[in-house]
């Protein structure tokens, strides 16, 4: 065996490469020539580092070489522009996967990296299952699930399809302004704080895409990644706050006000040519009665649990900040 994985720099990514690594598992990166590599910089003497970009056809041929396996991590999460979304998670995809089809049958399995965004909304009294029909509420969401489409349409090998609702650990800036905020004594309760949340630690999902390589009974399935442990907006926090040790003044957001919010936030984000999390696509997510979805498939089929707990995670996340001086 031997694994290309794309979007390896990235804060998922690099776990995954981590993972697989550990594992002795032979590796090919595919990075474009200016991506960020601070999270992967010690990996670097020690991988096979291929030159090019999902959106470069003679650059994923050259990558697929002499690779059994793809992992297809590279994606958009957050963008300027909604067609960013599309070109990376859409076209994207389906680049990776007509490179896979040109390889004449020696790629042996794809496991796709996607989103419960895909799936949509669901709330707690009725989960998100993978049988559901998709009803993605964001063009992020939309965008996930097309590449979906193009990997259980157009794919001849081997492939699986990964749903990991909110990811968060060591590397996450996502979750940081959360942390930075209780730091500052303020815990923000978006819609009261009584959504509720399925949430995956990244290291189990990195195990989860492991396991779904060389699982004999992964191959033609979508899989929901998530810790059986449902949360809320205030317990995080609440969990956050209590092992920082500092107290904290509840914000309340109500939904009402996410929406200006969301377009101050995009709208600063066109000024400096920086994405952020915050904008008007993202406000379709926050404003949903929940994101909970049901792993039960993937225990059931594969055995496997996404076994670290919320206190856990975030205890590993919160060190990993601090040494970093990100907090």
């Amino acid at each position: 065996m031997k694994v290309l994985l794309t979007g390896a720099n990235g804060f998922v990514g690099s776990h995954i490469l981590n993972r697989l690594r550990d594992r002795g598992i032979p590796m090919a990166v595919l990075l474009r020539q200016a991506a960020d590599k601070r999270f992967i910089e010690t990996q670097l003497p020690h991988l096979d580092l291929r030159t090019g970009s999902i959106g470069d056809a003679k650059s994923l041929d050259a990558a697929m070489e002499d690779v059994t396996h793809v992992v297809h991590c590279a994606g958009c999460t957050k963008a300027l522009r909604v067609s960013e979304f599309y070109e990376a998670n859409h076209a994207g995809t389906r680049h990776v996967v007509d490179a896979i089809n040109r390889q004449q049958g020696r790629i042996q399995r794809l496991v796709h990296i996607s989103s419960l965004a895909a799936a949509g909304p669901a709330p707690m009294d009725k989960p998100a299952l993978e049988s559901d029909a998709p009803n993605p509420v964001s063009d992020y969401g939309k965008s996930k699930l097309a590449g979906e489409r193009e990997v259980q349409n157009a794919c001849k090998p081997e492939h699986v399809i990964l749903r990991p609702p909110a990811v968060y650990g060591p590397r996450d800036t996502a979750f940081l302004p959360l942390f930075k905020a209780i730091k500052a004594h303020v815990s923000p309760r978006f819609g009261g704080g009584e959504m509720a949340l399925s949430l995956v630690f990244v290291k189990d999902l990195a195990e989860a895409v492991e396991t779904c390589l060389v699982h004999p009974a992964a191959p033609g399935k979508v899989f929901n990644v998530a810790s059986p442990e449902i949360a809320t907006a205030r317990l995080l926090a609440d969990e956050i706050a209590s092992q920082m040790k500092t107290w904290t003044l509840p914000l309340p957001l109500p939904t009402a006000a996410l929406w200006p919010l969301c377009v101050l936030q995009e709208t600063a984000s066109r000024l400096t040519g920086k994405p952020a999390v915050l904008s008007r696509q993202k406000y379709a997510e926050l404003r949903a009665p929940g994101w909970v979805c049901d792993p039960e498939r993937m225990r059931r089929d594969l055995g496997f649990v996404c076994a670290t707990g919320l206190k856990n995670g975030i205890a590993e996340t919160l060190d990993w900040y601090r040494q970093q001086g990100w907090l």
